[in-house]
This record gives C-alpha cells, structure tokens and sequence, in this order.
C-alpha cells in the first residue's frame, strides 16, 4: 500500500510540475502571445501524462486525480480506505509539485493565485464535460486498449486545454494545487470550489452512462448477435 500511495504523490507532483512549469516557461518566452504560452503548456502537460501514467501506470493504477480515484471506487474496483489515501496523497503532491515548481524558477514558494477569469457557467459546464470525456477516454481503453491508455490521456489532455472554455483542470487535486500559484497556470482559490463541484458532477454522469456504453458483453448476447 506505502507503495502505491507514494507512486500517486510523486506522480501528481511530477504532473504539477509539467502544468505550472510549463505555464511559466512559455509565458515568459513568449513576449505576451496568450496562444503560444497555452500551446506550449498543453503540450508539457501532455507529454508528462504520458510519462507518468507509463512508468507508474503498473504501480499504482496512476489515478493522480480523485475524480478517477472516485469513479474507479463507485466501480468498487478500489477499496473505501485505499481511496481515501489515493486522495490525501493526490492532494499533498499537487502542492508539493507547486512548490517545487515555484523554487525552480526562483519565484516565492507560497503563494496564493489572483487569477480571475476561470469563473462563469460556461467555465463550469466545461470542466463537467472535460471530465467526463478524462473518463470515457480512460474506461473506453481499458475496455478496447488497455495498453494505449497513457497515450490516449495525453492525447486528451493536450486537446482539451484548447476546446473546453476551462482549459481542462477535469482534476480536483489539480485544481487545489493551481491555487497555490500565482503565474500562468493559477485560478483564484474562490472560484476553485465550483471547478470542483463540476468535476464531481462529471464523475456523477460518467457512472450513470459508461457502464452501459462500455459493458462487456455476455455469451448469450455474443451469440445473439451472431445471430
């Protein structure tokens, strides 16, 4: 268990560090170009998930985000307990991989962010779809392509910093720990709860549609329809 535990702290840290690094970096290169600093970050982000979920996919599971860790327990393919310390762990790496962050750059290693934009109903909506889609594509591979999974997170990922309003967080340990940092990749602490909600609420659709969208087939039903 002490195990899996530490492989769910150092992952999300290593996935904070990819969100928030990569937001600092490619703010600071490009000279005010808002789409460049997001492509930039998208593209780190995408490439540390599929590095984390690879290496520590057999350790773990690599959740790194309670709301995976929450949905793979409403599947109760998770036990209650080892959950709720996937979740702590999650937490406590976000914050961790933040402040490791802050410290690289030389900037403050506390901070709070003032980001003020990521609020609204269209933000909110987005962060419920892009968690619901975090979770058809993670349940459709291991359904279709279990060995494809890191890959297609990342892909995922990648894509969804650019078509949901929200840029993406679909995590809410991500989203605890992005408000510990006041660069590129920061949202306000106030309006962090309701990215929460929203994500939660994902998780709520994804339990009531995937099993039925992805549900293994009985012999009967296989024979049936060669039939």
């Amino acid at each position: 268990m002490m195990q899996k535990l530490a492989a769910e702290g150092l992952g999300t840290a290593l996935l904070l560090i990819g969100v928030v690094g990569s937001g600092i970096m490619g703010e600071t290169l490009a000279g005010g170009n808002t789409a460049i600093a997001l492509l930039a970050n998208a593209i780190a982000t995408g490439c540390m998930l599929y590095v984390i979920i690879t290496v520590l996919g057999p350790v773990s599971g690599a959740h790194f985000n309670p709301a995976v860790t929450l949905a793979f327990l409403l599947r109760r393919e998770i036990a209650p307990g080892l959950a709720f310390g996937y979740v702590a762990m999650q937490i406590v790496g976000g914050i961790l991989g933040v402040w490791a962050t802050h410290l690289m750059f030389d900037l403050n290693i506390l901070q709070t962010s003032t980001t003020a934009h990521r609020t609204g109903i269209a933000q909110w909506w987005a962060e419920l779809v892009a968690t619901f889609g975090l979770l058809f594509v993670i349940f459709g591979g291991l359904r279709s392509r279990p060995d494809a999974v890191p890959t297609l997170v990342a892909l995922y990922i990648t894509g969804a910093y650019w078509f949901t309003a929200s840029t993406s967080f679909a995590n809410p340990a991500v989203t605890i720990a992005r408000s510990f940092t006041d660069t590129f990749a920061g949202i306000l602490p106030a309006h962090a709860p309701m990215f929460i909600v929203m994500q939660i609420a994902g998780v709520g659709v994804a339990a009531l549609v995937l099993p039925r969208l992805f549900a293994i087939p009985t012999p009967d039903e296989i024979r049936r329809d060669q039939n």
